[in-house]
């Protein structure tokens, strides 16, 4: 099995978390199983999104590797042993948590990993969710070179729109085949302003980045978090969900 990659792109704060939530409770809705979903941002919190608890991080392998080895065992043998376990399984998806870098900015030896593991893992999903941290040089460093699916989450604001043009722009340079890139604008007002729609409507006009969905802002979304009740027991009847579903539904057929 060759698995689908969506990976999620964009500044801080726009909730690419959010929406990978969200779209995790899609592809699970629709049957579109097993996923693996790979949080790869060092603030990880995708797993309170969907009340799950880590015991276990990429990072902290890492750190193990650095020690010495089980007797009769090989460093690849324990590196798999320790993936395995650091391997949250639910129904339909499993979850991996990359967790803290190196060092001040560095993921060299965390993402070297990582791009062993997925390797490894690889053929047992038929799609791969990349929950990433800002900026797009973590996907290249992870070694995913062929994402089927880029999403790119802007705010509602002209920087974040900017933002998420500008990362749409910067995939070739690094080495990225991108084969779909959509915008996601995230926590919209109602009714939007003609301000904000103006500056989507440039974006999408003068960038190969079309319009995934345009998200409303949500306070069923904000009480899930504040009681940290998962995102995948929201109804389908939440306005977000309904709307995050049709654009998932356009995006992925």
């Amino acid at each position: 099995m060759t698995p689908k990659v969506i990976a999620m792109a964009g500044k801080g704060g726009t909730g690419k978390t959010t929406t990978s939530a969200l779209l995790i409770k899609y592809l699970l809705e629709r049957k579109m199983t097993p996923i693996l979903a790979v949080d790869a941002d060092s603030n990880a919190n995708l797993n309170e999104l969907l009340e799950l608890n880590v015991d276990m991080t990429i990072g902290e392998i890492r750190k193990d590797l650095k020690g010495d080895m089980p007797s009769g065992m090989t460093r690849d043998q324990f590196m798999n042993m320790k993936i395995q376990q650091a391997i949250i399984e639910e129904s339909g998806f499993d979850l991996l948590v990359m967790g803290q870098p190196d060092g001040p900015g560095c993921y060299c030896s965390a993402n070297q990993y990582l791009a062993m593991t997925m390797e490894h893992l690889a053929g047992n999903y038929q799609y791969i969710l990349v929950d990433n941290e800002a900026g797009m040089e973590h996907l290249s460093r992870m070694n995913l070179r062929s994402i089927d699916y880029l999403l790119i989450v802007s705010d509602p604001s002209a920087r974040g729109i900017l933002t998420a043009r500008r990362i749409a722009e910067i995939t070739e340079p690094l080495g990225l085949e991108v084969k779909s890139k959509h915008l996601i604008v995230n926590r919209a007002p109602e009714p939007m302003t003609p301000e904000l729609e103006a500056k989507i409507n440039e974006a999408v006009k003068e960038s190969d980045l079309p319009l995934g969905g345009i998200f409303p802002a949500s306070n069923e979304l904000v009480h899930q978090e504040i009681t940290g009740t998962s995102y995948l027991q929201l109804g389908s009847d939440v306005p977000v969900v309904k709307t995050a579903f049709a654009a998932f539904d356009k995006i992925f057929a």
